[in-house]
């Protein structure tokens, strides 16, 4: 059971490493300088930025921002069930 939850924590991170640059793609597109230096700090501020973006635009949440935001949810789900089932 552990290993399971290991496996699904690190895809999940996976995957939120992946929507997280295409949503500092996409708040790029719309004019937000990027800061790629301190980007691993300001990538929240980018997917809060994305979300008000796109709310504003649209009058929706983006379609990138309830993938991301469960991705990060489920890596520290699965974390916390695979520290608990070592």
């Amino acid at each position: 059971m552990a290993i399971a939850a290991a496996i699904l924590a690190f895809i999940s991170v996976g995957l939120a490493v992946v929507f997280s640059l295409m949503i500092v793609r996409e708040v790029s597109k719309r004019g937000v300088k990027i800061n790629f230096f301190l980007l691993r700090l300001y990538v929240i501020k980018y997917i809060d930025q994305y979300k008000k973006l796109t709310l504003a635009e649209t009058g929706k949440i983006g379609p990138l921002y309830v993938p991301c935001v469960g991705s990060y949810v489920a890596a520290f789900v699965f974390a916390i069930v695979y520290l608990l089932g070592r």
